[in-house]
């Protein structure tokens, strides 16, 4: 993994030329452009304030002396990256199949392309958190800094995750069905729209630890602690996430390696 690695990097020229190519393309010919990034994640967020918020009480749930809706935001963008991310990953492939068999340059440049364009539009949606922030928080602390440290985190098992679904796509073509269902499941599996306490509160003891298992969780909670301290995640929590997400990239990379003869065929 190590010499492959360094070998993606040493082809970094293209990486980046990967990422220009698919941010291009996804806003070429859209009358709106760059502002769809900023509209759609705002849009999407008071949707879910207005049901959860309102109609179901999200408020109550939200951290003591905390605005939901920042609470919301804070989740929110990042969940929306990992939805896209992941969505499209089984596709990073397939869809790139004349550059793979045409180009000399390790086959992992491609998939990591596509999430590092995913890194970018996450990048460039940041402004609706930036607004929610000054209107229901008003001042920064020094948690800001967990805020950088979740996304490290999830830059960490997005790639795997990339590595891993674009390559066993190709061999099984019921992944992508497989993926749609898992992501419906992930939301409401991950403290997006409420917070992490409520399940340690109320949930049986077996489903707590099924919980944790989900490195989002602890992602989410260091998201959320950026701005509502309380919601920091126990050590324990932030051990299993940050495994979880080494333990991904490491397992994606080494079936990418061991899938590459027979993508390739297939391609």
């Amino acid at each position: 993994m190590a010499s492959r690695a360094v070998a993606v990097w040493q082809r970094r020229e293209v990486l980046g030329l990967l990422i220009r190519r698919d941010l291009k393309v996804k806003y070429q010919q859209s009358i709106l452009g760059y502002f769809w990034t900023l509209l759609e994640p705002f849009a999407f967020a008071m949707i879910y304030w207005f049901v959860f918020g309102v109609l179901f009480g999200g408020k109550r749930t939200a951290p003591p002396g905390g605005d939901y809706i920042l609470f919301l935001v804070s989740g929110f963008l990042a969940w929306q990256w990992f939805n896209s991310n992941v969505a499209e990953s089984t596709g990073a492939l397939k869809k790139q199949a004349k550059l793979i068999t045409t180009m000399k340059v390790p086959r992992e440049v491609f998939p990591i392309g596509q999430a590092g364009a995913k890194i970018i539009e996450f990048l460039l949606s940041l402004p609706v958190l930036v607004i929610f922030f000054f209107v229901g928080h008003g001042h920064i602390s020094k948690d800001i800094i967990w805020y950088p440290v979740g996304m490290a985190m999830q830059i960490v098992l997005l790639t795997g995750v990339t590595l891993l679904m674009s390559s066993l796509n190709i061999v099984l073509r019921d992944v992508e069905r497989i993926v749609r269902i898992f992501l419906r499941a992930m939301f409401y599996l991950s403290p997006v729209i409420y917070p992490y306490h409520l399940v340690m509160t109320h949930a049986p003891e077996p489903m707590k630890i099924i919980y944790e298992l989900n490195p989002m969780v602890g992602i989410l909670q260091l998201y959320h602690s950026a701005f509502f301290p309380t919601e920091f995640p126990p050590t324990r929590l932030l051990i299993m996430s940050i495994s979880g997400c080494l333990l991904i990239l490491v397992f994606g990379w080494w079936l990418f390696k061991k899938l590459e003869p027979a993508v390739l065929k297939e391609l």
